[in-house]
């Protein structure tokens, strides 16, 4: 699907977001292998949805979507039927686990665990993406693993159960890394110790405690011991990962004002809110409240004068998703903004780096690529041009904002991609914006 969107007068409005699809799929698996029922409401949309519920159902896990008097929750409520770590099934087929990144590591956690042989898949694009991160971990617990043609990419073979508690140094931080060994660790023998380089989002870690697990962290160390879950009733706040698109919107447009309703504030994700109050965003949270461990609330964006930042370091695992809409963000500030060690992005559902920076040069930006980075001289002007999604939903999505702020159309080819997290995202865009008329097509 070709999308096209042409530059936007002014910006103004309330968006309620999908669920956060950390989350989500945190929540979802975690009830299913809990003692109880419970329900989950505001799960997130799109593919990765059918991905995580595919992959849980094919464990023999009784998953029903239930009507709700919350109109606004009336298609995304469900309601899981836990059955504990040790009552899964061996699944009849291979579990597919899509597009979804997540939904692989995760799920294969979980499979380590099992006393059966399973296999699970991805998309093309996944099967590229190397798993040998959750793969030797894993290993070294006791399950026996085999990648295709004895490599480290899917499909991938699991034997599991009778695995033993590691400590574990991780040489990247890794949310979900460290949240595939921590489920493993939930029908290990011993304590498993999980030590990360720096800290990552760190959603399992909140929920695990929530549902009771026996989970200490100590700073940059965690340590879980074989537990038993208690299911426990999440309404899932908004995904801050779909509202930096939205954020950044308002900040660059010098004609904006939107307010994003129950978003997701854990502090191990706001990097992006940190990054753009940095370059100098207007940005305002209200209504503080917090759900099952995890905070959220409300955020009013404004039109604000940008400036030229370092993305680095220990701020990079806070803002990893968001680095190609805040490459965007830094081609409407002043100055430059220079982003690195974020190598990781080139392993993603796209190569991150080279496909943000294809897209934004093509729109006429002053932005060219590092080996684990990108470099942006800010020139506040942007000429509408045709790009290209890479099937890669945060690129999609990237370049419908940028659309916006440029002059002229700009021509989105495979734009559909945003199917995959976030399918209301062109309609909202279209909610938006005022004048011209038919701005989105």
């Amino acid at each position: 699907m070709i999308k096209s969107v042409r530059k936007a007068q002014k910006v103004q409005g309330t968006i309620s977001l999908p669920g956060d699809k950390s989350i989500s799929h945190r929540a979802m698996l975690l009830n299913s292998i809990s003692d109880g029922s419970a329900t989950v409401s505001n799960f997130c949309q799109g593919d990765d949805r059918k991905a995580m519920l595919n992959c849980l159902t094919g464990l023999g896990i009784n998953i029903q979507k239930i009507q709700t008097d919350d109109s606004q929750h009336e298609d995304d409520t469900f309601l899981v039927k836990g059955q504990g770590i040790h009552n899964l099934s061996n699944p009849e087929k291979i579990l597919d686990a899509g597009n979804s990144g997540t939904t692989f590591r995760l799920v294969s956690g979980l499979l380590a665990t099992q006393p059966f042989e399973s296999t699970i898949t991805g998309d093309n694009s996944l099967q590229n993406r190397p798993m040998d991160r959750i793969i030797n971990p894993l290993r070294k617990m006791g399950a026996q693993i085999t990648g295709a043609n004895n490599s480290s990419f899917a499909p991938i073979k699991i034997y599991g159960g009778n695995l033993s508690g590691i400590e574990y140094i991780m040489p990247i931080a890794s949310a979900q890394v460290k949240s595939c060994i921590m489920i493993a660790g939930l029908k290990a023998s011993g304590a498993t110790t999980i030590i990360q380089p720096e800290f990552s989002r760190d959603h399992t870690e909140r929920m695990l405690k929530a549902m009771g697990a026996d989970i200490t962290i100590d700073n940059l160390s965690i340590k879980i011991k074989p537990s038993n879950l208690s299911a426990l009733d999440i309404l899932v706040p908004g995904d801050i990962s779909g509202a930096a698109f939205w954020m950044v919107l308002a900040s660059c447009h010098s004609n904006a004002s939107i307010i994003l309703k129950k978003v997701g504030l854990n502090p191990s994700r706001t990097g992006v809110i940190e990054a753009l109050r940095m370059m100098g965003a207007n940005i305002k949270l209200s209504n503080i409240n917090e759900e099952a461990g995890e905070p959220y609330g409300d955020i009013k964006i404004q039109s604000s004068d940008l400036n030229g930042i370092i993305i680095e370091g220990e701020l990079i695992p806070k803002v990893i998703d968001e680095i190609p809409i805040l490459s965007l963000a830094a081609c409407f500030a002043n100055g430059k903004t220079i982003i690195k060690d974020a190598g990781e992005l080139r392993v993603k559902e796209s190569d991150r780096i080279s496909a943000t920076v294809d897209g934004l040069s093509k729109l006429g930006a002053d932005i060219k690529e590092s080996s684990d980075g990108i470099i942006i001289n800010g020139t506040k002007k942007l000429i509408g041009a045709r790009v290209d999604s890479f099937d890669d939903h945060r690129i999609a999505m990237t370049m419908g904002i940028a659309g916006l702020l440029s002059s002229g159309v700009t021509e989105i080819n495979r734009a559909d991609a945003n199917m995959i997290s976030y399918p209301d995202f062109w309609q909202q865009l279209s909610n938006l914006t005022i004048k011209p008329a038919n701005n989105v097509s």
